[in-house]
C-alpha cells in the first residue's frame, strides 16, 4: 500500500544541499513555465484586443503551455525531478518517492515561481494584469472541481507512466514530452471551463498578483484530490504488483 510508504523526514532535510539545489530548480523551471504560458495569454490579448476566450485563444494557450512545459520538465528532471507543479509533488509524496520536508520546500519554490514570474511579467509588460484563474459563465465550483480532478489524475498518471514506473524501460526518454502534450490536450477540453490548471502554483502566482482570489481553492483542492487518486491507483495495481515491460517489436 502507498500509505506505508509515506515519509515524513526530518527538519534537518530542509538544509541539506541537495534540497536546496533541487527547490531552486523546482523555483526556475516554474519561473520559466509560468513566465512562457502567462505571458503568451498577455502578448494574444494585446494583439487581439482581448481575444483570449476566443477559440484561437484556446489554442494558443494549449499549445504555449505544452511547448513551455516540456522544455520546464526537461530542464529540471535531472536535479529536482522536473515536477514543476504542487500536485505532482503531492502525487509523489503519497506514493512514497519523495519526503514531506522536501515536499514543502519544492511547494513553496514553486509557488515563489509563479509568482515571481508574473511580477515580471506586469512589470516588462508596462503594467498589464496577468489574469487569474476564473469560472466561465453557467460553470459552479464543484463542475470546476470535477474538471481540475480529472485532468490532474490524467496529467499524475501521466507522469507515474512515463517518469515514476521503475519499468518505464525507453518511454521515459519521451517523459517530458508525454506530460506537456497530456497537459496542452487538457487545456483545449477544460480551458473554456475554468481555465484548466492542474497546477496550484500556475492558478496562485496570478491570483497574488492580480489579488483576486474568487473560487481559488477550487485550484488547489482539485488538482491535490487528481493527484492522489492517480498515485494511488498507479502504485497498487501496476507498482506495487509485478508487471513486466512488455516486448517490443522491431521493424
Amino acid at each position: 500500500m502507498p500509505i506505508s510508504r509515506i515519509a515524513v523526514g526530518s527538519p534537518a532535510e530542509v538544509g541539506q544541499a541537495d534540497t536546496l539545489k533541487a527547490a531552486l530548480a523546482e523555483f526556475i523551471s516554474m519561473l520559466i513555465f509560468v513566465f512562457a504560458g502567462e505571458g503568451a495569454g498577455m502578448a494574444f490579448n494585446k494583439v487581439t484586443d482581448d481575444g483570449s476566450t476566443t477559440p484561437a485563444g484556446l489554442v494558443q494557450a494549449s499549445l504555449a503551455h505544452a511547448f513551455a512545459l516540456f522544455v520546464a520538465v526537461s530542464v529540471g528532471a535531472n536535479i529536482s525531478g522536473g515536477h514543476v507543479n504542487p500536485a505532482v509533488t503531492f502525487g509523489a509524496f503519497v506514493g512514497g518517492h519523495i519526503t514531506l520536508a522536501r515536499s514543502v520546500m519544492y511547494w513553496i519554490a514553486q509557488c515563489a515561481g509563479s509568482v515571481v514570474a508574473c511580477l515580471l511579467l506586469k512589470f516588462a509588460t508596462g503594467g498589464l494584469e496577468t489574469s487569474a484563474f476564473s469560472l466561465s459563465s453557467g460553470v459552479t465550483v464543484w463542475n470546476a472541481l470535477v474538471f481540475e480532478i480529472v485532468m490532474t489524475f490524467g496529467l499524475v498518471y501521466t507522469v507515474y507512466a512515463t517518469a515514476v514506473d521503475p519499468k518505464k524501460g525507453n518511454i521515459g526518454i519521451i517523459a517530458p514530452l508525454a506530460i506537456g502534450f497530456i497537459v496542452g490536450a487538457n487545456i483545449l477540453a477544460g480551458g473554456a471551463f475554468d481555465g484548466a490548471s492542474m497546477n496550484p502554483a500556475v492558478s496562485f502566482g496570478p491570483a497574488v498578483v492580480s489579488w483576486s482570489w474568487s473560487s481559488h481553492w477550487v485550484y488547489w483542492l482539485g488538482p491535490f484530490l487528481g493527484a492522489g487518486i492517480a498515485a494511488v491507483i498507479y502504485e497498487l495495481f501496476f507498482i506495487n504488483q509485478t508487471h513486466e515491460q512488455l516486448p517490443t517489436t522491431e521493424f
